[in-house]
């Protein structure tokens, strides 16, 4: 009995033991395998030299860090290997002088003249840029029938902005016998392509267009604000016979003021011979013809850093902004004083010549022969856009 009750207790205190010897076998096991992985490194880097080491060190990471920086620049650069560059236009010449008459300028474009001229409806959707519009609206008023007009209470990206046409409405006065004003209440759906919102606002202003009583065959100019057709190319399309149903506009393309000619390559802006059930508002390319030297095109041309800011967070490529640093008022008057890009972007071209061939910052201009005639006549109120004159107000 006294034997079976000592095995009874010694069995618990092997089994224990056992444990005991179990644990430490593991552990020697473990630092056996951590000492050998430790070996390996060694003898990893025993059988790099320096350079592989400092590629390690220093290439990787600092490539790592180059492409989160300018991984953008990078894809733009190299944009010609996998883009191919869209089909030229066919440039139609545009003849003008100022004495040649109407009859003889037709003929020269291969067009008749017509026994009266077209209606002319200008179309625009409205954001801030409220010199623009007046220096648009001063240019093209001599042969526009009727202005229309469509803002939102948001922008693109869905912030919401105040109703800037509303609230300067005094200052164009000189239309409102010829304006069909609009306004649409923004949906504010975070996170959407902003190009979808854009859409949905162009599509109202196809709508107000039929408000405002556009008929077949009258002409309707499809531009943004900035986008501004000459005087005498408008008179030019009303009086001819046998334009082309729609026509894409050469313009001069300007950066910041009338100082920082970029280049003449700026088409979207567009006239189209009115149809009904066909012709839809739109941004885009919609035809191959293009008339030369149409007018002039001047983006982010703002009086107040505050325009530069909201724009740049406002408009369909709001992810241009890859860095809160962009929207610093002190950079951003830095940047329109060199004629530099905003967005630190590499120029978006097809091929490698033109891409390099339009780096840097644009060269300055002293020239501001042919612009528009209401910004030379009121040059003092519009200074910021003439040459020489590139520092803004805060706003």
């Amino acid at each position: 009995m006294c034997m079976q009750s000592r095995r009874r207790n010694e069995e618990p205190f092997l089994e224990r033991e056992s444990e005991r010897e179990l644990i430490i076998v593991i552990v020697i096991l473990a630092q056996r395998q951590a000492s050998l992985n430790m070996l390996r490194v060694r003898w990893l880097f025993l059988g790099l030299d320096l350079r592989a080491l400092l590629f390690l060190c220093l290439v990787i990471p600092s490539g790592i860090v180059g492409i989160y920086l300018h991984g953008q620049k990078i894809t733009y650069f190299l944009r010609p290997l996998w883009e191919s560059p869209p089909k030229p236009f066919i440039t139609l010449t545009h003849y003008y002088h100022e004495n040649v008459s109407m009859e003889t300028l037709c003929r020269l474009h291969g067009w008749g003249v017509r026994d009266f001229p077209r209606r002319v409806y200008d179309a625009v959707l409205f954001s801030n840029e409220v010199d623009m519009l007046k220096i648009r609206w001063n240019e093209m008023y001599p042969y526009i029938s009727q202005f229309v007009l469509l803002e939102a209470n948001s922008t693109f990206t869905a912030l919401p902005k105040p109703l800037n046409f509303a609230l300067n409405r005094d200052k164009f006065k000189f239309v409102e016998p010829r304006l069909t004003y609009g306004m649409i209440g923004g949906r504010f759906r975070k996170g959407e392509n902003p190009f979808v919102e854009e859409a949905y606002q162009r599509l109202a202003l196809d709508q107000l267009l039929r408000i405002a009583g556009i008929e077949d065959d009258d002409l309707l100019v499809m531009s943004d604000v900035d986008e501004i057709p000459s005087r005498h190319t408008i008179d030019l399309l009303r009086w001819c016979d046998d334009i082309p149903p729609v026509l894409h506009l050469q313009l001069k393309n300007y950066l910041y003021s009338f100082e920082f000619l970029y280049d003449l390559r700026s088409w979207r802006a567009s006239v189209h011979r009115y149809q009904r059930g066909k012709t839809r508002y739109a941004h885009y390319r919609q035809t191959d013809y293009l008339l030369a030297d149409s007018g002039w095109h001047c983006s982010f041309c703002f009086r107040y850093i505050s325009d530069f800011i909201f724009k740049m967070k406002a408009y369909s490529h709001t992810d241009r902004v890859r860095f809160s640093h962009y929207l610093s008022p002190k950079r951003i008057q830095e940047v329109i004083c060199k004629g530099a890009d905003l967005y630190d972007m590499i120029p978006e071209e097809y091929t490698f010549r033109d891409i390099i061939g339009k780096m840097g910052p644009i060269p300055h201009s002293h020239s501001a022969v042919h612009l528009p005639s209401f910004l030379l006549e009121n040059a003092d109120e519009y200074k910021y856009l003439l040459p020489g004159n590139c520092i803004r107000e805060s706003g």
